[in-house]
C-alpha cells in the first residue's frame, strides 16, 4: 500500500490537469438512463431486468468490450434467486486494473411502480456512456466496468440481504487472484440528481477520496463534491473489507428531505445531464491521472 501511495503522488505530478475529457456526454448518459427507465421496474429475476441486460450487452459488444455474464445463485429471504452481474473488460498492457461499478437493479416495492431513475437507473446509464467513451481510448492499464445485480435488499437490509452481486464478485475475484490487480474501485450510485452534492463516504478509502475530490476542484467542480461526510453501505463495501482501495460516489440527499428515494417520484425529470457530465469528467480525469490511458 505504501508503494501504491508513492506511485499515486508521482502520477499526480506527471499528469497535468485536464482542460476537457473529450468524449463523455452527460446528455447521452441521461438519454441512456431514460431508455433504462423505459424498461420499467427492474428487480432481480424480473423479465424487465433480463431485457435490460440483453440491451446493455448488445451495446457493449458493438463497442468492442469483452463481456461476461456472471451468473450466481443468491440466497435471499425469499429463497434462492439467480442473479447476474455484467462484467465488461478491456485488457491493458500491465496487470494493474481499475474498476468502475454501479448497480442496475431496482428495489422491489409491492404496490409501487418504482422505476428507479436515479437509484439504479443513473448508475446504469452512466456506465453505458463511460463504456461508449472508453471504447475509443487506448488503455495502458486494464479497465473493468461492472453492473451489479441485487444491490437492493429484498426485505430488510442486513449482512445477508443486499449487496448480493458485489459480495459474490468480491469473493470470486479474491479466489481467482483478480483483487490483487485492482488498483482502485470507484462505485457510482444515485449520481444523476439535478441538485448534485456528493458527500465524502466514510467507509471509502480516504486517500482515494482525496484524490478524486482534488481532481474535482482542479476541474472547477468542487461545489459538487462536498466536505460533509456520510456513512453508506453500498457495493464498494465487500471490496473494502477485502483490502481493495474503493470509494463510493453517492448523492444520498434526493429531493426535499430525501423524499424521492424509493418512491414513485424517482423519475427522469428529477435528473440532469449536467450532473452526469460532472461525474463523467471527474472520473475520466482520475483515470488519466492513475495512468490508465496510453
Amino acid at each position: 500500500m505504501r508503494g501504491a501511495k508513492t506511485a499515486w503522488f508521482l502520477i499526480w505530478i506527471a499528469w497535468p490537469t485536464l482542460a476537457g475529457t473529450g468524449g463523455f456526454s452527460g446528455l447521452q448518459a441521461l438519454e441512456f438512463t431514460e431508455r433504462v427507465v423505459a424498461f420499467g421496474p427492474r428487480p432481480p429475476g424480473s423479465q424487465a431486468l433480463e431485457r435490460l441486460r440483453e440491451w446493455i450487452v448488445t451495446h457493449l459488444r458493438q463497442w468492442g468490450w469483452r463481456v461476461e455474464l456472471d451468473r450466481f445463485p443468491a440466497h435471499t429471504p425469499r429463497g434462492v434467486r439467480t442473479m447476474v452481474n455484467i462484467l465488461a473488460h478491456r485488457a491493458g498492457e500491465t496487470p494493474s486494473s481499475v474498476v468502475i461499478s454501479g448497480h442496475y437493479d431496482t428495489k422491489e416495492l409491492p404496490g409501487i411502480h418504482f422505476v428507479g431513475a436515479n437509484d439504479g437507473g443513473s448508475s446504469t446509464g452512466f456506465l453505458l456512456e463511460m463504456a461508449r467513451t472508453l471504447a475509443a481510448m487506448p488503455v495502458r492499464k486494464s479497465v473493468w466496468l461492472v453492473w451489479f445485480d441485487g444491490e437492493e435488499a429484498l426485505e430488510e437490509w442486513s449482512e445477508e440481504d443486499g449487496l448480493y452481486g458485489s459480495r459474490h464478485l468480491a469473493s470470486r475475484w479474491q479466489r481467482q487472484g483478480v483483487l490483487r490487480q485492482v488498483e482502485a474501485l470507484i462505485n457510482v450510485d444515485m449520481i444523476g440528481d439535478r441538485e448534485l452534492g456528493i458527500a465524502r463516504e466514510r467507509y471509502s478509502d480516504p486517500e482515494l477520496v482525496e484524490f478524486i475530490w482534488r481532481t474535482a476542484r482542479e476541474l472547477g467542480y468542487g461545489p459538487y463534491f462536498l466536505q460533509s461526510t456520510m456513512a453508506v453501505l453500498d457495493d464498494h463495501i465487500p471490496f473494502v473489507r477485502k483490502g481493495v482501495r474503493a470509494v463510493d460516489l453517492i448523492d444520498f440527499d434526493y429531493g426535499p428531505g430525501n423524499r424521492w428515494w424509493h418512491t414513485e417520484q424517482d423519475t427522469p425529470d428529477k435528473l440532469s445531464a449536467r450532473s452526469f457530465q460532472v461525474v463523467g469528467d471527474v472520473l475520466l480525469a482520475v483515470l488519466e491521472r492513475l495512468g490508465v490511458f496510453r
